[in-house]
């Protein structure tokens, strides 16, 4: 079996979670496996290696296990993207529209320099609302985001058309 497909094999599938009719794809099964851990941060990596990445910003909660172990590889630094009221420090903030209601992430104001190279990370693109929501922020605080990447992607949810269009964008596993 591929890479591809021993990560795909470790994702556990949740029939009707949260809601009757979805398919949850859970990637806890996957990260506690320790060759899928290992396969997911160098599929993360070897698509990065070459790319002169500064930082990695990570989205809160998953994109945290991704983020730091894929900084280090690169030799980048890793940036919290959190929810409202996780920061200590001085921060910005960028408001997005979620199915019903708003929702906001928000960085420290210090958290990067202007025109730093930037890739956010995400466990699972689905309408893409979230990390485009990353990108504008990290744009807003000067940073160059070159790419959003992902472990599962939702295709179906055409996510990506969400994504800004000057963006390379990156999956591991699609469905």
């Amino acid at each position: 079996m591929d890479k591809v497909g021993y990560v795909k094999d470790k994702i556990r599938n949740i029939n009707d979670f949260p809601i009757k009719g979805i398919v949850f794809r859970d990637i806890t099964t996957a990260i506690k496996d320790k060759e899928a851990l290992k396969m997911m941060i160098d599929f993360l990596t070897e698509k990065y290696k070459d790319k002169k990445i500064d930082y990695v910003a990570s989205v809160e909660s998953r994109g945290f296990v991704f983020g730091s172990a894929l900084a280090y590889k690169l030799n980048a630094g890793c940036i919290l993207i959190r929810k409202p009221g996780k920061l200590p420090a001085e921060t910005i903030s960028e408001e997005y529209q979620l199915e019903y209601g708003t929702d906001k992430l928000e960085i420290h104001k210090d958290a990067i320099e202007e025109g730093k190279n930037v890739i956010v990370i995400d466990d699972l693109l689905a309408t893409g609302g979230t990390v485009n929501a990353a990108c504008n922020l990290l744009k807003k605080a000067g940073a160059n985001v070159i790419s959003a990447a992902f472990i599962i992607e939702l295709t179906d949810l055409n996510g990506r058309k969400n994504l800004p269009s000057d963006i390379e964008v990156v999956s591991m596993v699609k469905y």
